[in-house]
């Protein structure tokens, strides 16, 4: 493999929509963060960056050009290096360990033993040959997060973007809803008009909420889900579970709420789950959970409002033979004390 082929990187116009972010004023390139090369010394006789000037004029220039470095020798555009480090089998970012057959063919160490120790490409055998130039280049390269154009800003090695990328608070949320396992995934406000439009679910204005859940032969269903509820307060959305299922040998009801939005901002809000008749009443206070946890990870680690079976019958009234619980509740945004730090609830919301 020439290494001077892969070392020195070029930007154009060429690129993936998703680093195209077009050109500003005075003919000043603002293109997604570039993608930078730091010498290695695994291609120490190549130390020369080439760097695209946009299409826009530049300073003493017409059309959009390449600016290139005395002396540099031809190079690749971007995609080029993209492509050397995607698999050819998953399509894929290429981590260490990464194999070649003896023709030079790479793919990833996953899909090596889908693949039956045969090249995908050229059919040979692919033994056990690892592609130490092309880790090393990889080695060397900066990039940008995969979600720049949903405004991240950073730049990452090589090798610490996809961890970044697992975590990033730019990163699509996935759809809320818990009646069926929807793959569907967006920004808040497409999730929205998302959990509206197809899945029809319940959209409430206001902070305060008082929900009646009914059920006939209470006694012969061990696990459900009732419809989401969705409600709009403080400029935010949240989103409303209530489920049967097996807490041990015992039958339960849990109701608990989700932020649409990340951890960090879920903790600026607080819920109360209030369920009773007959002269009970059982009371829950918590930070609601952000839906980056699913509804499951949620309900498995029992952070909400659990009523035993036998307590939500007497709850009910009547011979217990029917499930008909009211539960309501309340959001609050807590507010932040300038002294402590410490948060304070906002009663007056």
């Amino acid at each position: 493999m020439d290494m001077a082929s892969i070392e020195c990187v070029s930007y154009s116009d060429s690129m993936d929509d998703d680093d195209d972010d077009g050109v500003g004023v005075g003919g000043v390139s603002h293109l997604p963060r570039p993608i930078l090369v730091k010498p290695s010394s695994a291609a120490a006789a190549v130390n020369v960056v080439v760097v695209s000037a946009g299409s826009g004029g530049g300073a003493g220039g017409g059309g959009g050009g390449v600016g290139v470095v005395a002396g540099a020798p031809a190079v690749p555009p971007a995609t080029s290096v993209h492509e050397l480090l995607e698999c050819p089998v998953c399509t894929n970012s290429m981590y260490p360990p990464i194999h070649q057959c003896q023709n030079g063919h790479t793919l990833c160490s996953t899909c090596k033993t889908r693949v039956h120790n045969r090249c995908p490409t050229c059919r040979q055998e692919l033994g056990d040959i690892r592609c130490l130039a092309l880790e090393k280049v990889a080695e060397s390269l900066e990039l940008p997060c995969k979600y720049y154009s949903l405004g991240c800003p950073e730049i990452f090695p090589y090798y610490s973007k996809l961890k970044h990328e697992s975590q990033c608070n730019f990163r699509p949320y996935n759809c809320p809803y818990a009646g069926s396992e929807c793959s569907v995934v967006g920004d808040i406000p497409f999730l929205v008009a998302h959990l509206r439009d197809d899945h029809k679910v319940d959209m409430h204005s206001g902070c305060t909420f008082n929900h009646r859940y009914v059920k006939s032969n209470p006694r012969e269903v061990e696990n459900a889900t009732w419809m989401l509820t969705v409600f709009h307060c403080f400029g935010q959305y949240f989103c409303l579970h209530f489920e049967a299922f097996q807490l041990g040998v015992a039958p339960v009801y849990m109701a608990f709420l989700r932020f649409m939005g990340d951890e960090n901002d879920a903790r600026n809000y607080s819920y109360s789950l209030e369920v009773g008749a007959n002269g009970r009443k059982m009371i829950w206070e918590g930070t609601p959970r952000s839906i980056r946890d699913s509804h499951r990870k949620v309900r498995d680690s029992h952070d909400g409002l659990i009523i035993q079976r036998n307590m939500a019958l007497f709850f009910s009234g009547g011979e217990r033979k029917e499930l008909k619980l009211r539960v309501t509740g309340r959001i609050w945004k807590e507010q932040q004390n300038p002294d402590s730090g410490a948060c304070i609830p906002n009663l007056f919301s």
